[in-house]
């Protein structure tokens, strides 16, 4: 079983930079990958960033060049650092996290709780 919490969301001024942390948690489990996804009012959600555990990466076209996705393998943590930040920037973000399940030896999908990012004047 694996907990997923996010930290880092916020209030910030068009132009600034918020770091959003996913910290996954538990026990019997192996991170593959770990993704950031948003939904902005009235929106579907979106993958805006995804890392693997090798380290390859992959973003949106709209936060190409302002947002990093990291990743920490021995604390399974994952970080999306947001640079740059315009109004449409605004959603609630979501952490995901696909790992293998040492029970199970299967992947299986973890969500986060969501954490606001606000970009306003």
């Amino acid at each position: 079983q694996v907990q997923l919490v996010e930290s880092g969301g916020g209030l910030v001024q068009p132009g600034g930079s918020l770091t959003l942390s996913c910290a996954a948690s538990g026990s019997m489990f192996s991170t593959l990958s770990m993704a950031w996804y948003r939904q902005a009012p009235g929106k579907q959600r979106e993958l805006v960033a995804v890392i693997s555990r090798a380290g390859a990466r992959n973003y949106a076209d709209s936060v190409k060049g302002r947002f990093t996705i990291s990743i920490d393998n021995a604390k399974n943590t994952a970080a999306l650092q947001m640079n740059d930040l315009k109004p449409e920037d605004t959603a609630v973000y979501y952490c995901k996290h696909i790992a293998t399940n040492y029970v199970a030896r299967s992947p299986s999908t973890y969500w986060g709780q969501g954490t606001q990012v606000t970009v306003s004047s």
